[in-house]
């Protein structure tokens, strides 16, 4: 019992009650990217990416929504809502070393808005409609070849840059919890985790796909711990 006691007084010592809306909003978005997480499983499992322009064209003719999904429209709100979880970080490791903080929100915010640039799927719908609507093998020559293009900036240079920064950001902040009394050593080490499999962008062929693949499972258990330690920051009162 006293050492419970012990454990809620630093954690006192070491958050701002100024910050608790930002804790509880961030465990929200937490778990709401657990869920994406799920959803984004399936959604692969069922309906597969095409592999080529005029088959994510097919796809955005018989179902566009399906087509927005496979082409990661999920991700689009899981960064926006990734900003919250870094700011609420932020909040909460920058007592313990707020220049390593400030590094890595600075690169993760960088990352996700490559991330912003990277994702093409409203670009690929409208020139799926396009394509569809096109008179002349002419004009459909140049609506594959503009999709080809989207595609390539899909999985271009903006997509990696997004990938090994964010990384790299969870790794600074995981080994800054490893200095810090508000969470837990186990959160910090499935970050690490996460973070080295995250280093190898999902783009680097096979092995892009099974560490891809692989990372999701301390990064999901990761989500979770993360959310559960943030609704107990987010209640304590100073």
């Amino acid at each position: 019992m006293a050492s419970v006691m012990l454990k809620e007084v630093a954690d006192v010592e070491t958050t701002d009650s100024r910050w608790n809306w930002l804790y509880r909003i961030a465990g929200v978005a937490a778990l709401i990217l657990v869920a994406f997480i799920v959803i984004q499983v399936i959604i692969f499992i069922f309906w597969p990416p095409p592999g080529t322009v005029i088959d994510y064209f097919t796809l955005f003719q018989n179902n566009k929504l399906i087509g927005l999904l496979d082409l990661d429209l999920l991700y689009i709100t899981d960064n926006t809502l990734m900003i919250l979880i870094y700011l609420a970080l932020y909040a909460a490791l920058k007592r313990t070393s707020e220049s390593f903080m400030a590094i890595a929100l600075t690169i993760s915010l960088v990352g996700i808005a490559a991330y912003f640039a990277s994702n093409t799927a409203f670009e690929m719908l409208s020139l799926s409609n396009q394509y569809a609507a096109a008179t002349t093998d002419a004009q459909r020559a140049i609506f594959l070849a503009a999709g080809q293009a989207m595609l390539s900036i899909y999985t271009g240079t903006a997509f990696d840059v997004y990938y090994v920064l964010n990384a790299a950001a969870l790794l600074i902040i995981s080994f800054v919890m490893l200095r810090s009394k508000i969470f837990s050593k186990t959160i910090a080490y499935l970050g690490i985790m996460a973070g080295l499999l995250m280093l190898v962008p999902s783009t680097a062929g096979t092995i892009g796909i099974y560490f891809s693949l692989l990372s999701l499972l301390p990064w999901t258990i990761w989500l979770i711990l993360f959310a559960r330690r943030l609704f107990q920051l987010g209640s304590l009162k100073i």
